[in-house]
């Protein structure tokens, strides 16, 4: 979305945060990005927006710890548990 505005963005991360598949991600992810996502760069907001769009059931194995994500989003899976108060 070349011509998206970065506040337009924003607001679209933050609904995708907030309106998920499980009531689980929606307490971990909106918060998150309510308080996180306005202080990202450009290529951290194109991996969050990468990681929204894998499933529910995994994402939330990552955060809890109970699997090992992708080596390409362990840095912002960790920050996002750690946001939670998870780990």
């Amino acid at each position: 979305m070349a011509t998206e505005t970065r506040q337009h963005r924003l607001k679209r991360l933050r609904m995708r945060s907030w309106r998920r598949g499980t009531k689980e991600m929606d307490l971990v992810l909106g918060p998150f990005a309510d308080a996180c996502l306005s202080a990202m760069d450009p290529d951290e907001l194109a991996l969050y927006e990468r990681m929204l769009e894998e499933n529910d059931h995994d994402l939330y194995a990552w955060v809890s710890g109970r699997s090992a994500p992708p080596a390409g989003l362990r840095r912002l899976v960790r920050r996002i548990a750690q946001h939670a108060g998870i780990t």
